[in-house]
C-alpha cells in the first residue's frame, strides 16, 4: 500500500510543472499584490543569490509597497522598484554586481533593471511579457512568475506629465515574502 501511494505521488508530481512545485519555499516566494490581484514570484537564488537577497531585504522593509510601475511597454515588460517613479531612483542599499546566466528570458521571467553599467542593479526590476529573449546574459534573471501572469499583463503605465513624472500609474499595493504573509 505504501509503495502504491508513493508511486501515485510521483505520478501526480510529474503532472505539476516544475516551477509550481518549487514555488512552495516561502522564503523564496514573493506575493506582489496589485489593484487587479496577486502575482506570485518564485525567487531563484540558484541563479542570482545576491540579487535575491537584496529583493528579500527590501521586501521585508516594505520598500516596494506603493511603488509605481513607472515603465510599461505593452507586449514586452512592466518595470517597478523606483520609489520616485522616474526610473532613476533606488534604495539606500549598495548596487549589486551582475549575476548574468545563460538561463533564457521568457514570458514570466523577472529580472533586475540597471543602467549601462552592468553592476548598477539596486531595487528596480521588471516582469517580462514577451520578447525578452535578447536580455538573456545581459540582465540578471532572479525569478519567475508562477501564478498571476494574467494579473501582470493588466499592469498599465500612467500618463506622462509635463514634468517628466507619470500620473496615475498602477502601483504595487503590497509586496511580501510568503513566509511573512498574513
Amino acid at each position: 500500500m505504501k509503495r502504491l501511494l508513493a508511486a501515485g505521488a510521483l505520478v501526480l508530481a510529474g503532472l505539476v510543472p516544475a516551477a509550481a512545485q518549487q514555488a512552495g519555499d516561502p522564503q523564496n516566494t514573493i506575493y506582489l499584490d496589485t489593484k487587479d490581484g496577486r502575482i506570485t514570484i518564485r525567487l531563484r537564488p540558484d541563479l542570482a543569490p545576491k540579487h535575491v537577497e537584496q529583493i528579500r531585504t527590501l521586501t521585508k522593509r516594505g520598500f516596494y509597497d506603493g511603488v509605481p510601475f513607472h515603465r510599461v511597454i505593452e507586449g514586452f515588460m512592466a518595470q517597478t522598484g523606483d520609489p520616485t517613479g522616474t526610473g532613476t531612483g533606488k534604495s539606500d542599499l549598495p548596487n549589486i554586481p551582475a549575476e548574468f546566466t545563460k538561463t533564457p528570458y521568457k514570458k514570466g521571467s523577472v529580472g533586475m533593471a540597471r543602467s549601462q553599467d552592468p553592476n548598477s542593479a539596486n531595487s528596480q526590476f521588471f516582469i517580462c511579457y514577451e520578447g525578452c529573449g535578447p536580455l538573456t546574459g545581459q540582465y540578471t534573471l532572479f525569478g519567475e512568475v508562477v501564478a498571476g501572469m494574467d494579473v501582470a499583463e493588466k499592469i498599465k503605465k500612467g500618463n506622462p506629465a509635463a514634468n517628466g513624472m507619470v500620473t496615475n500609474p498602477d502601483k504595487i499595493v503590497k509586496m511580501q515574502l510568503a513566509a511573512d504573509a498574513k
